[in-house]
């Protein structure tokens, strides 16, 4: 098999540039030993992630074909090639240590990962991975910025996170119509939120999708009766993660 077709309906756009591909998987931070690619594509991340001794790597895609390439392509390493949809695969099965995460992300489905990521924080201290460059600035904005939003907060709760590099789209076969960046993910060293966890994603989410009303108005149905605080007359994203933190602990302590 000499290529891989790429499939719109699971979002491939792959990586043609060695360079950008060796800087990538140069940004792996050596904080642990196994390391998880998802949707390795034609396995230009995976060779040079093989080539690194201080890792052992799995590789995990939901495109046989892909899989059957791969195979073909690293014929040592076929038990590292596995077939998997990272969204619905349990993780406990792959590892019982923790493990990074790197990988050219489906930009159709990078949010579902990141929230499956945030699931599962406890097992994955660092992820490195290549994203939509809109959706990168998202993450990684600070509060009082306007891309600043619910996967802003709910990663930055859990990690610290560099915008590493933007890459052009005439790097990707197909290319895709928008320019990508890299980010690293590194776990923080908040184990819990100091409040009601529940309360917090329920709390940030509601928030955030009246993103231009005041909290005042836009939680209004979730706070206990005659309920106020300064963070009321703040809209969400004037909020750091901390300020979330201490608003719902003003609300869990009123209920």
């Amino acid at each position: 098999m000499n290529t891989v077709r790429a499939k719109k309906n699971l979002g491939q756009h792959f990586l043609k540039d060695q360079n950008i591909a060796k800087k990538i998987t140069d940004s792996l931070l050596a904080v642990t030993e196994q390391i998880l690619e998802i949707g390795p594509g034609m396995g230009v991340l995976t060779g040079y992630l093989f080539e690194n001794k201080n890792f052992y790597v799995k590789a995990l895609d939901v495109d046989w074909e892909s899989i059957e390439y791969l195979h073909d392509k690293f014929p040592d390493h076929q038990q590292q090639i596995l077939y998997g949809d990272f969204l619905k695969t349990d993780l406990s099965e792959l590892y019982n240590t923790p493990f990074s995460i790197i990988g050219n992300l489906p930009y159709n489905i990078s949010s579902q990962i990141f929230f499956r990521i945030i699931e599962n924080r406890q097992y994955i201290p660092q992820v490195v991975c290549m994203i939509q460059k809109e959706v990168a600035e998202r993450i990684s904005a600070s509060y009082g910025n306007k891309t600043y939003g619910i996967l802003s907060v709910f990663l930055q709760a859990f990690y610290d996170i560099d915008y590493l590099f933007t890459v052009s789209e005439k790097v990707f076969d197909p290319p895709p119509k928008v320019k990508s960046a890299v980010i690293r993910l590194v776990r923080n060293n908040r184990q819990q939120l100091d409040c009601d966890e529940k309360l917090f994603f329920q709390v940030v989410k509601t928030g955030f999708n009246q993103r231009r009303k005041t909290l005042r108005n836009s939680i209004r149905s979730i706070l206990p009766a005659e309920f106020d605080s300064n963070y009321l007359n703040l809209r969400p994203e004037q909020l750091s993660v901390d300020d979330f933190i201490r608003l719902c602990q003003e609300i869990s302590a009123n209920f």
